[in-house]
């Protein structure tokens, strides 16, 4: 790739770096889109709840939105992975793991989470598929089939009263001694949730699609789908490393205009919301580059 010099860069190339690429692209922008092909969903199946996508394949949705924003002659495409970035005179400098650095006025962070998942045996190999972690996205296509949630105290409790909506075969697994208040266990209880405080050993599987959770006393429970929240990471740390906040729940701390703490870098996506979804992330990476666009034409009138 001959040039260096861009008006843009966005880090993460999945929907919501390749939305951002589009609106800045339509802008006449000149923009570098560097990808790792890593994206938190790859495993997943089929992509729900997003209108004119609803039941697509997650790749299939991508390589159709490269496809598109490929048309924009402003937008290049860099695979590979981005390891350092900088403040310069002029803006950012962003390298690559090959050693190419590329410039930029302004940077856009679009680089998703990554989940930690727990040690079960099993678990990994069901995460996006029958183990999921929303019901907007996946709860239509297990509706009222037998269901568990491994979660506890608060979370638990809140996240059973989430998924009864979609589901009464409902049990709550504490992976141990239960938190709930005994107000909470009750009021589950009442609605029919039942409490198993038993540690999980493995979740039996064929590929990915759990059929029991094995505890380590032994008993198992038959099941058709779980639910939880595995604690999460930033996928990439150079929003941080260049002096971008995260805030209290581990996101990149953006404010309404998609902006982080550095003035010029911006983040969209899962690394910024706790609402993970393909629409949202579409609609986020969207405005940001809306925003760019705007903030480089106020620069330029100065």
């Amino acid at each position: 790739m001959e040039q260096k010099n861009f008006e843009v860069i966005i880090v993460g190339g999945s929907y919501s770096g390749l939305s951002a690429a589009m609106s800045l692209g339509r802008s006449l922008r000149q923009v570098l889109v560097i990808d790792s092909g890593l994206p938190c969903n790859r495993q997943t199946p089929h992509s729900h709840n997003f209108i004119t996508q609803d039941g697509e394949k997650p790749a299939v949705i991508s390589a159709k939105a490269k496809l598109q924003v490929d048309i924009y002659k402003t937008v290049q495409f860099y695979n590979g992975l981005a390891v350092k970035a900088l403040k310069s005179e002029n803006g950012f400098e962003i390298t690559t793991e090959s050693g190419e650095i590329f410039t930029a006025r302004k940077v856009l962070f679009a680089t998703g989470v990554r989940d930690l998942l727990p040690e079960i045996e099993g678990f990994a190999a069901c995460w996006g598929i029958s183990v999921l972690h929303c019901p907007y996205c996946h709860g239509y296509e297990v509706k009222n089939e037998k269901t568990a949630i491994i979660a506890n105290g608060e979370m638990g409790y809140e996240y059973a009263k989430l998924i009864s909506n979609w589901t009464k075969d409902l049990r709550l697994c504490t992976n141990g001694k239960s938190e709930l208040t005994l107000e909470q266990t009750q009021t589950l209880k009442n609605h029919g949730v039942l409490i198993l405080e038993e540690e999980i050993d493995s979740l039996a599987h064929s590929e990915g699609y759990v059929s029991d959770i094995i505890f380590k006393n032994g008993e198992k429970v038959h099941i058709k789908a779980i639910y939880t929240k595995p604690p999460f990471e930033q996928h990439c740390n150079l929003p941080q490393e260049i002096g971008c906040e995260i805030n209290e729940q581990g996101y990149l701390k953006v404010d309404f205009m998609q902006k982080t703490t550095i003035p010029g870098i911006f983040g969209s996506g899962d690394a910024t919301t706790q609402m993970r979804s393909v629409a949202l992330a579409v609609s986020s990476g969207s405005f940001a580059g809306a925003v760019i666009n705007k903030e480089l034409i106020d620069e330029n009138f100065k």
